[in-house]
C-alpha cells in the first residue's frame, strides 16, 4: 500500500560532477595548465556542494508520501480521514484555479502536475505529483482500506 514519489533525483548533481570532472582531466591533459590548482579546488568543493543542496531540498520538500497515517507532501500532512473520497474518484484531471499547492510554494514544481484534492472540510489543495493517475489510484486504495480498525481512520467519509 505505500507510494512514494520521490520529489527530486540525484541526476544533477552527478551530470555535475562528471562535468567538473572532464574539464579537470581536459586541463591536466592538454598543454599549458591555464587553471589554478587553488581554483580547482575550489570549484571542485563549491559548485557540487550547492547542487548537492539544491537535490536534497527538492527530495525533502516535494516527496509525495502515502502511507496509512496519510499523505504528505514534504513536512505537510493530511489524515486519510480528511480526503473526499467521492471527489477524488470524479476527478479525471486539471487543476483547480487558485488552489493552494500542499508542501508550500506558489506554483507546482518543474515537471509535476496538480492532482485536485478536496478535503473534508469544503477546500481544495493541489498534490503536485508526476503520476497523477498512480498517486490517484495509491489514495483512493488507501482511503477504502479501512480494515484495520485504527481509532482515527474512517477510510471513505460518512461511512
Amino acid at each position: 500500500m505505500p507510494y512514494v514519489e520521490p520529489g527530486g533525483s540525484w541526476r544533477p548533481f552527478w551530470a555535475v560532477a562528471g562535468a567538473l570532472g572532464l574539464f579537470l582531466v581536459l586541463d591536466l591533459a592538454l598543454p599549458g595548465g591555464d587553471v589554478p590548482p587553488l581554483l580547482w579546488a575550489l570549484a571542485l568543493v563549491t559548485v557540487p556542494g550547492v547542487v548537492a543542496i539544491g537535490c536534497l531540498s527538492a527530495r525533502r520538500v516535494w516527496t509525495v508520501r502515502v502511507d496509512r497515517d496519510g499523505l504528505a507532501v514534504g513536512r505537510e500532512q493530511v489524515a486519510l480521514a480528511d480526503v473526499d473520497a467521492a471527489h477524488l474518484t470524479a476527478v479525471g484531471g486539471g487543476v483547480d484555479a487558485g488552489a493552494p499547492v500542499l508542501g508550500g510554494g506558489w506554483a507546482l514544481p518543474r515537471g509535476r502536475v496538480g492532482l485536485p484534492l478536496r478535503l473534508r472540510e469544503g477546500r481544495t489543495v493541489l498534490v503536485p505529483t508526476r503520476d497523477p493517475g498512480a498517486l490517484r489510484a495509491a489514495l483512493l486504495d488507501a482511503v477504502s482500506d479501512a480494515s484495520d480498525d485504527r481509532p482515527g481512520r474512517e477510510g471513505t467519509l460518512d461511512a
